[in-house]
């Protein structure tokens, strides 16, 4: 059997999630936005890069209000939320130029929710050709970029520091 080593996964890994504080509400309260890989902060949503990426560039947009019911969602939030989801489709395409995107909710545990208890939208660029024989037959997924990398590259999509501050 082969082995990925990934240490940087085990303090994620070994602690209980009961013992955790929930991670979306932690890391929008600790104001070092690049060491949170927190990318833009609205009024009622922010978006943030997943550590554990599908592709390079893998972010969420999440709302600041602790809930993992869809239902309970202001429309103000949710509509804010799919601005942010929108912004976030402009700076990907800029910063890295996919050839499409993934974007959704896990709604539950039974639906694959990682962080079940607080609503985030998955936002992931996608190229023609990405998913080769690594993860097929050896289930695993090689990351081209370092996720400081990519944060470094998306930001200024959101910070506004580029002339069409939107990204689009």
């Amino acid at each position: 059997m082969q082995r990925l080593w990934s240490p940087w996964r085990s303090q994620y890994v070994s602690e209980e999630p009961e013992s955790r504080e929930c991670i979306f509400c932690e890391f929008p309260r600790d104001r070092d936005d690049e060491r949170n890989l927190v990318l833009y902060r609205g009024e009622r949503t922010y978006a943030i890069m997943n550590r554990f990426p599908y592709n390079s560039g893998h972010l969420m947009v999440v709302p600041y209000e602790h809930t993992g019911d869809l239902t309970e969602v202001a429309p103000e939030t949710l509509a804010e939320m799919m601005a942010l989801v929108q912004r976030s489709v402009a700076a990907l395409g800029r910063a890295f130029r996919p050839d499409g995107y993934n974007t959704g909710m896990n709604l539950g545990r039974a639906a694959g929710a990682g962080v079940a208890d607080h609503l985030h939208i998955h936002v992931v660029p996608r190229w023609v050709g990405d998913v080769n024989f690594m993860p097929v037959t050896a289930d695993v997924k090689v990351m081209p970029e370092l996720l400081a990398d990519s944060y470094r590259k998306l930001r200024p999509y959101f910070d506004g520091s580029l002339p069409d501050e939107r990204g689009g």
